[in-house]
């Protein structure tokens, strides 16, 4: 269905990259998630399924996996030091990556530097999920 989109600019012109935000944990279910567990497997199911659609068109997708980014919870946010501390506690670097890390991981997934990259997540959890 998705292919015969004739709107589909990313298809017509047989390139292009669709990132996604989130990604599973890797297999690891952790308490207190609920349905975003749930939501994060679902991201992952739907970026594998597509990059399997659009890929033969020169369509690449990827996931861009971080275990949250910290500055993104708003100063006044009710227990947001709490929350910030348990996003630190379990990475290996003893940080969350930033807006800026998210960033600059972004620009070179699109770019062509990353062109062999597809039908994958890249790991920016600062080493909450170890691969």
């Amino acid at each position: 269905m998705l292919l015969e989109n004739k709107n589909a600019v990313m298809l017509q012109q047989g390139s292009g990259v669709i990132l996604a935000f989130g990604g599973s944990s890797g297999g690891t279910v952790m308490p207190d998630l609920g349905g975003f567990q749930v939501a994060l497997e679902a991201l992952e199911a739907f970026r594998r399924q597509l990059a399997c659609e659009v890929g033969p068109r020169g369509v690449r997708v990827v996931t861009l996996q971080t275990g949250g980014v910290a500055e993104t919870i708003p100063e006044e946010f009710e227990g947001r030091d709490e929350l910030v501390a348990s996003l630190i506690e379990p990475t290996l670097l003893k940080r969350t990556a930033t807006l800026e890390d998210v960033g600059n991981v972004a620009a070179f997934v699109a770019s062509d530097k990353a062109r062999t990259m597809t039908a994958t997540k890249v790991n920016i959890t600062c080493g909450t999920i170890v691969d």
